[in-house]
């Protein structure tokens, strides 16, 4: 095993402060420390890692080319070890557990919150760190053990061990602008967006979601015009209210729509999975089991009262 070099995580955290504040001085004062010495470890962590990081003149500290192309990884770094940190802290305390959960933007405002409130009811030592993801990088997080938990959009059998269970379904419907022939609509069938211009959520962010989507249109004789690939359902409506196209939306988002924009339910029943649970076989960690058994035997509830 090696030995960690603390003075490097030290400098790092030196170089992170310098490179926001874009000043030598206001960097030390931040650190609670003088400049000369600050000054002086950078110059050795430069030469250690044999880069130049910042070009320095009389107008201030600017990061070079080099310092710009590590500042994220170090961002990066600086965040795991505050999550160490708090995790130190909280097992010498007496907690225990750690629970990483990713989530989409709209999992997080919904399905996320009262299951968090269940687990520190049941759980009060775990600590759990949220973070907001796009359902493509669930399953490498899964994978990577970056994630325990993804609450995203994905169905099916993914391969690599990665398990999936819809948590919430919802009824397809378009989003049109007010003044559109289709607003005036109850219902409007799928085929009659075979000419319009669509806005949908995109592929890099939701593939089995696009595809979805994409599979129903053409399913029902058409491939849909995409004029526009956005990264969320609010993003779309946003994109109707400016009149650039319509959108597929799950049915519950019309609470999401402004005055000018409208939702009407297709006329065909096309359910979505808006969020499901994902996790991963292959790697042990009891919270998971305890947090799957809780949502199944929730989703068992509603089932017999339906």
């Amino acid at each position: 095993m090696s030995v960690v070099d603390f003075r490097l995580v030290r400098q790092l955290w030196m170089f992170l402060a310098v490179a926001e504040e874009e000043h030598f001085g206001r960097a030390a004062s931040r650190l609670g420390m003088s400049q000369p010495p600050l000054t002086e470890q950078i110059k050795v962590l430069e030469q250690s890692l044999k880069l130049q990081l910042f070009d320095r003149s009389r107008r201030g500290t600017k990061l070079s080319a080099a310092g710009a192309a590590i500042l994220p990884a170090v961002r990066r770094f600086a965040h795991q070890v505050e999550q160490l940190e708090t995790v130190v802290r909280e097992v010498a305390a007496g907690q225990c557990g750690v629970l990483h959960v990713g989530a989409i933007t709209s999992a997080m405002l919904d399905t996320v919150p009262p299951l968090l409130d269940e687990l520190r009811a049941t759980h009060p030592n775990l600590t759990v760190f949220v973070r907001e993801i796009d359902s493509v990088e669930a399953i490498p997080g899964l994978e990577a053990g970056e994630l325990d938990l993804a609450f995203v959009r994905l169905e099916g059998e993914l391969g690599s061990g990665i398990a999936t269970m819809p948590l919430t379904e919802d009824r397809l419907a378009v989003a049109v602008p007010k003044e559109h022939p289709l607003a005036t609509l109850p219902r409007v069938r799928l085929k009659s967006l075979e000419s319009e211009h669509l806005v949908m959520s995109s592929r890099q962010v939701s593939p089995v979601y696009f595809d979805m989507l994409v599979s129903v249109c053409r399913s029902h004789g058409f491939a849909p015009r995409v004029l526009h690939e956005v990264r969320s359902v609010a993003s779309q409506i946003a994109y109707v209210s400016c009149g650039q196209g319509l959108a597929l939306v799950p049915s519950s988002m019309r609470k999401l729509a402004p005055d000018n924009v409208v939702v009407r339910p297709l006329k065909e029943r096309v359910m979505v999975v808006t969020a499901a649970l994902a996790w991963n076989k292959n790697r042990f960690h009891p919270m998971v089991d305890v947090v799957v058994s809780q949502l199944k035997s929730r989703g068992q509830k509603r089932a017999k009262s339906a």
